[in-house]
């Protein structure tokens, strides 16, 4: 297993399509509209990450397809920031806990969010077939 960091680079570059192409093309252009969001602002990591999940399968469970997360951007505080390993932990932990068990057996693409959804602060999570 790599480092923390290195795994969160592997989960923020951009993953294999593993939806159709199409639809993710709508996807990306902000076309497809998504049936619920999450605001995950304000929480702390153990918070956002059991709402999170509760979020997604519930989501998937009344059978929706693609919803949104709100992780926010995080603040640019530069190399001699305080605290600077914190910021964007949201916008850095999501993807993982996307990635993995038990999110990763429902969850088909991840992708950043049209900027009419909210850019690079939310995710688009799209959801495989089921429920």
């Amino acid at each position: 297993m790599g480092s923390p960091t290195a795994e969160a680079a592997a989960a923020q570059a951009s993953p294999p399509l593993r939806m159709d192409a199409r639809a993710f093309g709508r996807l990306s252009r902000g076309k497809l509209a998504p049936e619920a969001r999450i605001d995950l602002h304000g929480l702390t990591l153990p918070e956002a990450q059991l709402a999170l999940c509760r979020f997604v399968s519930g989501a998937h469970a009344r059978g929706a397809r693609l919803v949104l997360v709100i992780t926010g951007k995080g603040r640019n505080g530069g190399a001699d920031a305080p605290f600077s390993r914190r910021i964007g932990a949201l916008r850095r932990e999501v993807p993982l806990w996307l990635s993995r068990p038990p999110l990763s057996g429902i969850v088909l693409q991840v992708a950043e969010a049209h900027p009419r959804h909210g850019g690079a602060g939310a995710l688009y999570v799209y959801l495989r077939k089921g429920g």
